[in-house]
């Protein structure tokens, strides 16, 4: 791929919205990466996009029209803006990048995007799955690229996976490594810490309450055909990696030979991601023996990093030069994670959504499961209950009083029509 991209006569134009701390690192990256240029970056707080600019010494032109956009661009300077719908309609950009953590407005500028003719990027995980499905299916449509971004565990995980099915290994887990899990976290509690690593107050307490990790899984799960054993996931605590033979009984989770997304609590390596792949052919278990495999028929793989925007350029030239996406919803919403209330809420309480106060989201599979619709914490944003939940409760959706006709809600029901 670096032989492509160094090959192009003219480069690859990326836009991105959202400069929090991964539209930044997104940023940087097209500098340095051969045969990408990043022509425009928008944040509803223009300021963080001025400063990501500065950052890199990146000459740049405040805009605030189409016009002004194109102008700005084809004088070679980085155009910044607020409005991400201005991105969306650019004539000059090959490849559409959202990285911010919006969830309707975000959806609404993927698919203004699409309708301009750009490839679609997410390093927005959370409309990757409440509404990918349909975006993919735009996507198709209109015969551009529809992709999950590289080097979050989502995508880290699935080239993993792709190896050892190219391999000749069923895949039996997809996993991820979680260093830290705290269901209580909430915008405040998580202010020191968010604060060490320049983040987002809500996105930090979405990454500590374990909603992230299991937005991440059900992606994987709808892109490879996986299902969870359980509502959540098992998530065992183990020391290392290798303890994960011990800490799954594998033989019963394979029993009828689908796969399952889980992950281990607290080992090492801290930041990586794994997969479990199956075979029971004599010859290729003595050969794998012998390259220290262990004894099979269960073979662990794993990779000890995500570098999140250090690793995402790769996808966006492959949509770009090759026509092909790195991850996207090939099974539909086989998966989705459901609202859990994270503290004891009353009748009448609004909802605040991904990363507040009130809840956090669990995994559980969609098509076989006995309870009524659970109310997917990518929609939980403003909704208000309709009776008290217990501290732990699964939230359904005859538990809140929501409109039916708020436009994410429509298009969650596209996406769950699409995945069909």
């Amino acid at each position: 791929m670096l032989d492509q991209l160094q090959a192009l006569d003219i480069p690859i134009r990326t836009v991105i919205v959202g400069a929090g701390a991964m539209g930044k690192g997104l940023l940087y990256q097209t500098t340095l990466t051969p045969g990408i240029q990043c022509v425009a970056l928008a944040d509803i707080r223009i300021e963080r996009a001025v400063a990501c600019a500065d950052a890199f010494g990146l000459p740049y032109r405040i805009v605030e029209t189409l016009n002004d956009l194109h102008a700005a661009i084809r004088t070679g300077a980085l155009a910044v803006c607020e409005d991400g719908d201005l991105l969306a309609r650019c004539e000059l950009s090959d490849v559409f990048l959202e990285s911010s953590n919006a969830i309707l407005p975000a959806a609404q500028f993927a698919l203004a995007a699409l309708e301009h003719g750009q490839h679609l990027v997410l390093m927005n995980a959370e409309i990757d799955l409440i509404f990918g499905p349909y975006l993919m299916k735009e996507a198709h449509h209109k015969g551009l690229v529809y992709t999950s971004c590289d080097g979050d565990q989502h995508g880290v995980i699935k080239r993993l996976v792709d190896d050892l099915r190219l391999w000749g290994f069923e895949l039996v887990m997809a996993g991820n490594i979680k260093g830290y899990l705290d269901r209580a976290s909430d915008p405040t509690a998580i202010i020191p810490e968010a604060d060490k690593r320049d983040l987002d107050y809500r996105m930090a307490a979405a990454y500590t309450d374990g909603t992230k990790l299991n937005i991440e899984m059900a992606l994987v799960a709808n892109a490879l055909g996986c299902r969870t054993d359980v509502p959540g996931m098992h998530g065992p605590r183990a020391a290392s990696v290798q303890d994960v033979f011990e800490r799954f009984d594998l033989e019963t989770l394979w029993r009828d030979h689908r796969p399952v997304v889980d992950y281990i609590l607290g080992a090492q390596p801290d930041g990586g991601v794994f997969a479990i792949g199956w075979q029971d052919n004599a010859y290729q278990g003595r050969m794998l023996r012998y390259y220290k495999m262990g004894n099979g028929p269960f073979y662990l793989f794993y990779r000890p990093y995500h570098l999140c925007h250090v690793e995402a350029m790769a996808c966006v030239a492959d949509a770009a030069l090759n026509g092909r996406s790195l991850l996207e919803p090939r099974h539909g919403l086989r998966t989705n994670v459901i609202a859990y209330a994270k503290t004891p809420l009353k009748a009448g309480k609004t909802l605040d959504g991904i990363g507040g106060y009130c809840c956090y989201g669990q995994i559980e599979n969609t098509m076989d499961s006995n309870a009524s619709p659970g109310l997917p914490i990518c929609l939980a944003d403003g909704v208000r209950l309709a009776r008290d939940m217990a501290q732990g409760a699964r939230i359904a959706l005859a538990d809140v009083v929501y409109d039916a006709q708020r436009e994410d809600f429509q298009l969650f029901d596209r996406a769950q029509s699409s995945g069909r």
